[in-house]
């Protein structure tokens, strides 16, 4: 059996943990991902109190089901390849205390963006800060042992399991592991993604599931909200891939129906799409 997880920003917004994971088990999920992103909500988090990480932690033992695993995109918003002195400081410290806020979860695997900078430009400067940065936090998590894993973006950055690599080679440590979303690395034309694949097998620790619509020249992608056959994603394809490589790490499902007013049928009618393909490809799930 592998874990299938659904994304906090599939579920409803403005409810509470213990509902949030309750509505994921019923739904017939293992596990939820944590969204922490770029807006002060969501960053706030990283300040919750004992008491608040406590509320989350018995949730997840009344609920029956875990958070394991926190996506970490507020780093577009302050990168470690950024410019500014202060906002790589902030980078460095958004991180440490992310790691602290997933011992005391109990998370396994924070999700970090792969990107240098997003809303700057970037250079052969933003490059060497982020490689920097990186590295110390890989210090910072191995002290912990929390994994970090780079997510195959939508962005030209680290957009190929080819690409992590590179950094990998630089930085030798079993805490810093790649997190593919199959969307992601399937919108790339110059991805071969079967190839891909093979070459990542012995660092990939969970990935992402959701639909894209192919990068072309005329056409620069489409990488959020695709409904799942709509898009491009060949899913069998991949999971036959990471079936014959004996990949058993999570799937997540990531999608964005937190304000829908159906969330609960967004969410089944993806999984219902997913579900077929994982099981063709012999995935037990």
């Amino acid at each position: 059996m592998v874990s299938l997880g659904i994304y906090e920003k599939a579920l409803p917004k403005g409810i509470t943990w213990l509902q949030r994971l309750q509505m994921a088990k019923k739904l017939g999920f293992d596990f939820v991902e944590m969204s922490i992103d770029e807006t002060d909500e969501r960053l706030a988090r990283l300040e919750w109190t004992k008491e608040e990480r406590r509320e989350v932690v018995e949730a997840m033992y009344e609920s029956g089901l875990r958070i394991f695993s926190i996506c970490l995109s507020g780093h577009r918003r302050y990168p470690f390849g950024s410019a500014d002195p202060k906002k790589r400081e902030k980078a460095l410290d958004m991180m440490q205390k992310a790691i602290d806020l997933a011992v005391d979860l109990g998370v396994r695997n924070i999700q970090l963006a792969g990107y240098d900078v997003y809303y700057e430009e970037k250079t052969l400067t933003s490059r060497a800060y982020f490689m920097e940065n990186l590295q110390k936090a890989v210090h910072m998590a191995a002290e912990k042992q929390v994994m970090l894993s780079i997510e195959i973006m939508d962005d030209p950055f680290i957009n190929s399991i080819t690409k992590f690599n590179a950094i990998k080679r630089t930085i030798h440590s079993p805490w810093l592991q790649v997190y593919p979303d199959l969307g992601n690395i399937s919108a790339w034309s110059g991805n071969d993604v079967g190839a891909e694949l093979e070459l990542g097998i012995d660092e990939i620790v969970a990935c992402h599931v959701k639909d894209t619509l192919n990068v072309t020249e005329n056409f620069p992608g489409k990488f959020k909200e695709v409904r799942f056959g709509a898009g491009d994603v060949d899913f069998l394809g991949c999971f036959k891939t990471l079936k014959r490589l004996n990949y058993n790490g999570t799937f997540m499902i990531e999608m964005w129906s937190e304000t829908s007013e159906h969330p609960e049928e967004e969410i089944q009618k993806a999984k219902d799409y997913v579900l077929p393909f994982m099981r063709e490809a012999g995935f037990h799930v």
